[in-house]
């Protein structure tokens, strides 16, 4: 027998994760009836119990995204394949659209609109300002969009992008809007109905308080037109809602398997933020957030993102003169077993990342963050 058929299975030790305290820009920290509900038994994905099941999470999830659509749904994927499912669907070969970028994820969004064929056409804010409506109207004057891609809570940055008067310009000229809610979606309010935003998408490890591997996705009436008037097939099969809403729909058309666990945590997770209130899930995230940033400002560290437009769920805190960025973060790792996160792209180097989102956001990881860098920094 060939030695490479030999192994040895005591060389390979059982899991011993560390309990990490997470603060960073995600995964956040599981709420332990999450991890209660992945570990019940499995049934098959078009089990009745687990059609009930698949049924009450997509109530759960118009809850959360604040709308009435039908078409809402949870990706079978992390935010970025629900990120993928929005440009797959509403971009054919050769549509205009417009990407508004002041972030690491607007590049993301233009690069996939560009892989789908799009015409894209970009606008740029350095990383940490936000948009104006009139900046979006005058680029959609020189570039008559079919599609308008922005950040709602840019992960790279810890900026807020305002959306009432966008979606408004948007729809003036009769584009569709996507919106990315990775960041905000459970933590802060969205108000998809309210502003009118077309397609909405995010992910399960932020606000929701769950492991990453889901992607929450709304789609309103005017985005599903536009779906059902495309002419060529979505060139991802996996991702064509055409296809998979017939899974979530009525008709429970097989199209995959369902990561059954993923779903039940995601299930649990949203029954938490029903439990607790939607409103106070965002009350408790912004309290949290100005407790932060007090004690911050006791440390004389300084904030990247004015307040106006500062995400409750994610701050970016510059790096002080002097500091060693990724020297300070391994310490709060082994010392303390705080994880938080650095800069990304433009942002690489200059700042710390620090999430407060779903069940990380809690006044004793605060505590415990802000003593720990008094003694590394202060």
């Amino acid at each position: 027998m060939s030695d490479r058929t030999q192994m040895d299975p005591s060389e390979y030790s059982d899991l011993a994760t560390p309990a990490r305290t997470l603060l960073g820009p995600g995964p956040s920290m599981v709420h332990p009836r999450v991890l209660r509900a992945m570990a019940t038994p499995l049934v098959g994905h078009l089990d009745p119990y687990f059609l009930q099941i698949m049924d009450r999470t997509q109530e759960l999830l118009r809850y959360v995204f604040e709308t009435k659509n039908q078409l809402t749904i949870p990706v079978s994927g992390t935010g970025s394949a629900a990120m993928e499912t929005a440009v797959a669907n509403m971009v054919e070969p050769g549509d205009r659209v417009l990407v508004c970028v002041n972030g690491y994820f607007g590049l993301r969004l233009a690069e996939m609109a560009k892989r789908y064929g799009g015409d894209v056409r970009t606008i740029i804010r350095p990383w940490g300002d936000v948009f104006t409506a009139s900046e979006v109207k005058e680029a959609l004057d020189a570039h008559a969009a079919k599609v308008v891609a922005i950040v709602h809570a840019e992960t790279s940055t810890g900026a807020e992008q305002p959306l009432d008067e966008i979606a408004k310009v948007v729809h003036a000229e009769g584009a569709i809007l996507v919106v990315d809610a990775v960041t905000s979606l459970g933590g802060m309010p969205v108000r998809v109905d309210d502003i009118g935003i077309d397609v909405c998408y995010s992910a399960t490890q932020k606000c929701l308080s769950c492991p990453p591997g889901l992607g929450p996705i709304t789609v309103g009436p005017r985005a599903e037109e536009a779906l059902r008037q495309r002419k060529i097939q979505v060139a991802s099969w996996y991702l064509d809602l055409s296809m998979v809403q017939r899974y979530w729909g009525p008709e429970r058309t097989y199209h995959h398997t369902a990561p059954i666990s993923a779903n039940y945590a995601l299930y649990e997770g949203l029954r938490l933020i029903a439990e607790e209130g939607l409103e106070a899930c965002w009350e408790r995230h912004r309290r949290n957030a100005e407790i932060l940033w007090s004690g911050l400002k006791e440390l004389k560290l300084s904030l990247h993102v004015p307040r106006e437009h500062r995400l409750v769920s994610l701050t970016t805190v510059r790096v002080p003169e002097g500091i060693d960025e990724s020297g300070v973060r391994r310490q709060l790792l082994e010392e303390y077993n705080i994880e938080i996160a650095g800069g990304l792209g433009e942002l690489k180097g200059k700042v710390w990342r620090i999430g407060l989102m779903g069940f990380s956001s809690r006044r004793e990881n605060i505590a415990l963050l802000l003593s720990a860098l008094e003694r590394l920094i202060g």
